[in-house]
């Protein structure tokens, strides 16, 4: 059985002939946790509008203490900042007393509203927005109206904070169940589940049509590919403005996603890679320039791309010019790069400036890329994953100086290894971890360092 507390902020004497258990902020600061206490939970009716109010701090002590609490710190941040959104839920207005409208048809919408937003009283406006009511807002009769609701929740089984009591940050993990080529496989997906849950973190696989509220959780880990004007770049935006740990931060994605900026990047920084040149048109001038600096074939890039998309081989010059025309339709700038023929390329997995895993992707067979998207049967080549101490040390440098460009994130780094030499050909923000593949060397351990990493920068952020 629960202990159930009040917690008002002063003496509350009308509330009090009602409730035997009501109780002042400073009686709950100052005489609590009690010795051999039950287990308690707490109904939090402190004004928390003010960031460190009594309310604030009164549902962070009880989090602290291990007590049940309504509302949590969570819901009173997502609330007081104006993060919570408007809803969808159905037509409601009005104010809601622990998940209960005055209109019974407006019941169920209610009930939804308290589901992602649990706190004793809450404002809905014509618009769907929300804000946290109190107690001194209330007029006569809403006061007596809640109080009613008050007895009756108090007599309840509380269905809210059971997955804070085992984890203490909830993460949400972006996912598209329909892409035919995720950044992450569901074997993958259920490993990083099980290691962030290891590390204290809630994590669910979600798409965007099943993230509510973004500001509900504490983390986000994109595991969908990414691209500059896509919603999975807006969505970590949106996430690191309202403070949430995001592997992939939207400057990684910036930066990672358009092969200019990382062109410009290497040569800046001197990281090894191969000749490049920005082509801004197609003319014959044009054409003669990169005939005098490549030879034949070269390699045309689209600035945004993963997968090997967006990646063409020319062999000539109507090849070239043709291809060129085709690619200015979509973009104002391509990159022309030497082509390099080499049997595998180096996949160095990256986080936070240390490397965590290492492979080789082999060429699909009959071509010259690691992805033949053309094909039906032999979509990739073959690869083998190695342990990071076995990476060529030209390799590992070069791979780890080009993170240096781009950000601490979790990165992909594709080099080529040619006569002792290595040559970056770029930095991918999103970068594959499949079950077997990736993990084919550390196994389960890899999930669990790229969780370590979570932990560490949400711990930090509590600090900070």
């Amino acid at each position: 059985m629960f202990k159930t507390l009040i917690v008002v902020d002063n003496n509350e004497q009308t509330l009090a002939q009602s409730f035997e258990n009501v109780i002042t902020f400073n009686t709950y600061l100052r005489d609590y946790p009690k010795h051999n206490e039950p287990k308690t939970r707490i109904i939090n009716l402190c004004d928390s509008s003010q960031y460190l109010s009594k309310g604030y701090y009164c549902s962070l002590l009880a989090e602290a203490r291990k007590h049940q609490v309504l509302p949590s710190v969570k819901t009173i941040n997502a609330l007081r900042s104006g993060q919570a959104p408007m809803l969808n839920v159905g037509q409601i207005d009005g104010t809601l007393y622990f998940g209960n409208a005055q209109n019974d048809l407006q019941s169920k919408a209610a009930k939804s509203v308290f589901k992602q937003y649990p706190a004793p009283i809450l404002f809905v406006d014509e618009q769907g927005l929300l804000q946290q009511g109190s107690m001194s807002s209330l007029s006569e009769q809403q006061y007596s109206e809640f109080v009613a609701k008050l007895d009756n929740f108090t007599k309840t089984q509380w269905r809210i904070s059971s997955v804070q009591r085992r984890f203490r940050w909830d993460m949400a993990i972006l996912v598209d169940h329909n892409e035919k080529v995720p950044p992450s496989d569901k074997d993958a997906i259920a490993r990083f589940i099980k290691a962030a849950a290891k590390h204290g973190i809630n994590a669910q696989a979600l798409s965007f049509d099943e993230i509510d509220n973004i500001a509900q959780f504490d983390a986000l880990f994109i595991r969908q590919t990414t691209a500059i004007d896509h919603p999975t770049y807006r969505l970590a935006s949106k996430a690191q403005s309202l403070g949430l740990v995001v592997i992939d931060d939207a400057e990684s994605i910036l930066r990672c996603c358009n092969k200019v900026y990382l062109h410009d990047a290497f040569n800046y920084q001197k990281v090894p890679s191969l000749k490049t040149v920005v082509v801004a048109d197609q003319s014959s001038e044009t054409l003669e320039q990169l005939e005098e600096a490549f030879t034949y074939p070269l390699v045309l890039k689209m600035p945004e791309g993963s997968f090997s998309k967006g990646v063409f081989k020319v062999s000539n010059r109507d090849e070239l010019a043709a291809k060129l025309t085709e690619l200015f339709e979509f973009s104002a700038l391509v990159l022309a790069q030497e082509y390099m023929y080499t049997e595998y390329d180096w996949r160095v997995g990256v986080l936070n400036g240390r490397a965590i895993y290492a492979c080789r992707y082999l060429m699909a067979r009959n071509h010259w890329q690691i992805y033949n998207h053309d094909a039906k049967r032999f979509f990739s080549g073959g690869f083998e994953t190695l342990p990071t101490f076995e990476l060529p040390k030209a390799v590992l440098d070069a791979a780890l100086k080009a993170c240096k460009t781009v950000g601490r994130g979790l990165y992909g780094v594709d080099v080529k290894e040619h006569q002792g030499k290595a040559y970056v050909l770029e930095v991918n923000d999103n970068p594959s971890i499949d079950h077997k593949v990736e993990d084919g060397y550390l196994g389960d351990e890899l999930y669990m360092i790229i969780m370590d990493e979570f932990k560490q920068r949400l711990e930090a952020r509590g600090r900070g």
